[in-house]
């Protein structure tokens, strides 16, 4: 692992009129680091994802990542056009519904090749074979490729969705209640698939869940957040085994009791 911090979160905040969306959130992302932002529902988690990805404009603070070239760039001094390609090459976003990540009326084949060409990929053989490969990864089977999204099950589109996103070989990769309306078992396999990703693609990744399970099973460190204040942070064993904050052993004391 780096010495140097792939992201660099200081003092971030969002507003909504009176009402916190998240406030001074401060953390240091590492290059190979999985991190976990859990909490219930309207404790800031999504906000702060959506405010570290740039989807949401912050009231406050900055967002600072370290660009191929070594330089450190805040997101929001960029230009739209920037963050668009940062989104494109760099970074991935995996969405709770696979609709919002996926092209739904075209096929499998082109959603994974449309990133290739947006990085300017254009031979048609080199995309379409990259395209079979990481279908196979996500355990899609190649013959599958000119289907349409809407044709696959849940867990098929979200594993398509993560195809798309990792096909250009992002550092980064953003993921917002992964496993979110899957069933169980479905829920088991996507898991497995995206630890084994993630651990031989060295990804660093930021994961929102209210799920405790998938933290652990997914996660280096977790932070815990209230009312869109961070309340507790640490190693994810750590935080899990021996909560220190009420909240935080509340949140692990109703899923022992399930």
């Amino acid at each position: 692992m780096s010495d140097i911090p792939l992201l660099k979160v200081n003092d971030l905040s969002k507003f909504y009129g009176n009402r916190i969306g998240c406030r001074n959130v401060s953390f240091e992302l590492w290059p190979g680091e999985v991190l976990a932002i859990v909490g219930e529902s309207g404790s800031g988690k999504t906000t702060l994802l959506n405010c570290i990805s740039t989807r949401l404009m912050p009231t406050t603070g900055s967002v600072e990542y370290h660009m191929r070239d070594s330089s450190y760039r805040d997101l929001y001094h960029m230009n739209e056009a920037e963050r668009r390609f940062l989104m494109r090459t760099d970074w991935g976003f995996v969405h709770q519904n696979p609709a919002d990540g996926l092209r739904m009326a075209v096929s499998a084949g082109a959603n994974v090749g449309e990133r290739l060409m947006a990085i300017g990929n254009r031979h048609y053989g080199k995309i379409r074979a990259s395209a079979i490969d990481w279908l196979e990864r996500v355990e899609i089977d190649a013959d599958r490729i000119d289907d349409q999204p809407r044709a696959f099950s849940g867990g098929m589109r979200q594993r398509l969705q993560i195809a798309r996103n990792l096909v250009t070989g992002p550092r980064l990769v953003f993921m917002d209640e992964p496993t979110g309306g899957l069933d169980v078992s479905v829920q088991a396999r996507l898991l497995d698939l995206v630890r084994g990703l993630v651990n031989d693609l060295g990804l660093s990744a930021i994961i929102v869940t209210h799920d405790l399970a998938v933290a652990r099973l997914l996660s280096h460190r977790m932070m815990v957040m209230k009312d869109g204040y961070v309340i507790e942070q640490g190693l994810t064993d750590r935080v899990l085994d021996d909560p220190r904050e009420p909240y935080t052993q509340l949140l692990v004391s109703s899923i022992l009791q399930v």
